[in-house]
Order: structure tokens, then C-alpha cells, then sequence
């Protein structure tokens, strides 16, 4: 018997509370299905950041001795500034409208897996309070909406209890690798192998496409190469270390170096046969001693 076998999209969405609550009806809604709908929870943003940080934000302002540093509004501060935003909704969904539509023969089986990848969500990301979750059986394929706001607690900077996404991750136990691997990556990532331990419950296994594959292991690649690099820095580091004793002695191993001045602690050094990479971390080692370092290299490039 051949398995089942269905994609699983997690998407970024704008979290429209019109669109969301069916306050409004877009051209894409079927009216006759939307009585199939669930509304999971819904909250006001605005209340719900009330309940999430009003405590940590009258200790933050009872602190302050200057009036200017109080905050009036903790919702408005992070909806007008840059640094966090001020929700997160992604939106999942099990195979499309051909295999799982909403009209179709599993429209129920989608709503059955979605509701309790829903519910298991909720104990998984317990640093991601959803204020907003809907489950929509009246567009073309059954989908389920997940509206949160990011926090962390014990914070030591500003608000004790605080907006922040990464935080709020690495408090799950996950981290990211830089850009090229954010701890968001990741975090869709193990969702998505969470929904898809749910579809297995019911007979459907994940058909993961060529693009979603390549997907992977680009970011598999990409780990390892980080591996490869911070292994590589620290054979640098120790080569450095033991060359740092090398350079006490003038003119050795083609390194000439000596102070300019003892009022600027300058150090020039002729790069003629040390590599760039040790030369970068050189400079990061004399940098620690308070020193300026010059680097002159053979091709007359200035590091």
C-alpha cells in the first residue's frame, strides 16, 4: 500500500485581526464554510501586552531617577522602535488545495492534524505567549493562523520581563548561527517536524520537495562550514600564541617589528612571512595589551 504523502507550509503572515476574525470577508472566503472555523483565543495586543509587562514595567519605572526614562506605554515603545517587533504571526498548513482543499475528502483529516499540532504548539513554546490563533476551513486549503508575542523573563537590561524573539528561543534551548542560520531557521524547522510527527499519527508522511531538500542542506553545509572556520581560528590562535614569543626577538623569521614611540605603543610588523588570517589575530591580541599594530605585507596592502 502506498503512503500518503503531503507537503507542510509554514509562512510569515501580517496577523490582519479583520481577516483573522472574519470581522471582514475577502473575495477568497467561502460564507458557507465559515461556520467551520475555530477561534482558538483572541486578545487585543494592546491588553495583551498589558498582561505580560505592566509588573515588569512599573518595577523598571519605580527605578528610574530621571523622569525622562520612564516608559508610558510598553506596547507603543516597541511598536515605534527598531529593535523588536511587536508580534509574530506564521501560519501552517498540510498539503494544498488539490490533495487537502477545504472542500475536498480530508478537509477534516487537515482540521484533525492541525488541531492538535495547535495544542501541542502551546506546550512546546512556552516563551511564546499566543494572544491570537485561528484555524480557517473557508479558503481554498485548511490553515491555521498562530499570533504570539516573544518574551523572555530575568532579563537584567531594561524590563525584567521583555520582547525579545531570540531571547524567547534560546530560553527553548535554541540558538542560531549568525544570519546565515537564525535561531528563527531553526525554530520553523523543529515546528514543522512537529507537525509532521502529527500527520505520521494519521497514515500521512511529509513529502519534503526537491527545493525544500536543497533547502536543507545548504544550511547543513553552512553549519558544518562554521564548524570547519572556528576550528580553523583556534589552530590559528594557538599558532599565533606560540609566534607572540617569536616576536620578542628583532629581526627572526623574516618579522621585523619594533616600537615607534613608547608615548603611542605603535608596533609596526613586516608581514613579508606571516599569513593575513594570523595577522588578523595578531592585531586582536596586541589590541587586548593596549597596543596599535601596523601591518605592512609584501603586496604593500594595509591591513
Amino acid at each position: 500500500m502506498t503512503a500518503i504523502r503531503r507537503t507542510i507550509s509554514a509562512m510569515s503572515g501580517d496577523g490582519v485581526v479583520a481577516h483573522n476574525r472574519r470581522t471582514y470577508i475577502a473575495e477568497n472566503v467561502d460564507p458557507t464554510r465559515t461556520h467551520l472555523n475555530i477561534e482558538y483565543c483572541y486578545t487585543p495586543i494592546e491588553d495583551a501586552y498589558h498582561q505580560l509587562f505592566d509588573e515588569a514595567l512599573a518595577e523598571f519605572n519605580a527605578k528610574q531617577k530621571r523622569k525622562d526614562r520612564c516608559i508610558d506605554n510598553y506596547y507603543e515603545k516597541i511598536r515605534t522602535g527598531k529593535q523588536e517587533k511587536t508580534f509574530y504571526e506564521v501560519i501552517f498548513q498540510v498539503g494544498n488545495k488539490d490533495d487537502m482543499g477545504a472542500g475536498g475528502e480530508n478537509a477534516e483529516l487537515a482540521k484533525t492534524i492541525l488541531d492538535k499540532f495547535y495544542h501541542s504548539f502551546l506546550e512546546r513554546n512556552p516563551n511564546l505567549h499566543v494572544y491570537s490563533a485561528h484555524l480557517h476551513m473557508d479558503e481554498a486549503t485548511p490553515h491555521l493562523h498562530v499570533d504570539f508575542i516573544p518574551f523572555t523573563t530575568g532579563s537584567k537590561r531594561g524590563l525584567s520581563t521583555r520582547v525579545s524573539l531570540k531571547q524567547a528561543l534560546a530560553d527553548q534551548g535554541i540558538t542560531g548561527e549568525g544570519r546565515s542560520l537564525t535561531e528563527r531557521d531553526l525554530w520553523v524547522q523543529k515546528e514543522k517536524e512537529a507537525l509532521a510527527a502529527v500527520m505520521l499519527e494519521h497514515g500521512i508522511e511529509w513529502e519534503q520537495k526537491g527545493e525544500h531538500k536543497e533547502h536543507l542542506s545548504v544550511l547543513e553545509f553552512k553549519r558544518e562550514k562554521r564548524k570547519e572556520e572556528l576550528a580553523e581560528l583556534e589552530q590559528t590562535i594557538e599558532r599565533v600564541q606560540k609566534q607572540l614569543l617569536v616576536l620578542s626577538t628583532p629581526d627572526t623569521d623574516g618579522v621585523d617589528f619594533f616600537f615607534r614611540n613608547d608615548q603611542t605603543r605603535q608596533i609596526v610588523i613586516s608581514m613579508q612571512f606571516i599569513p593575513k588570517s594570523v595577522a588578523i589575530v595578531v592585531n586582536v591580541f596586541f589590541h587586548s595589551a593596549n597596543l596599535r599594530v601596523s601591518f605592512i605585507c609584501s603586496s604593500a596592502e594595509w591591513l
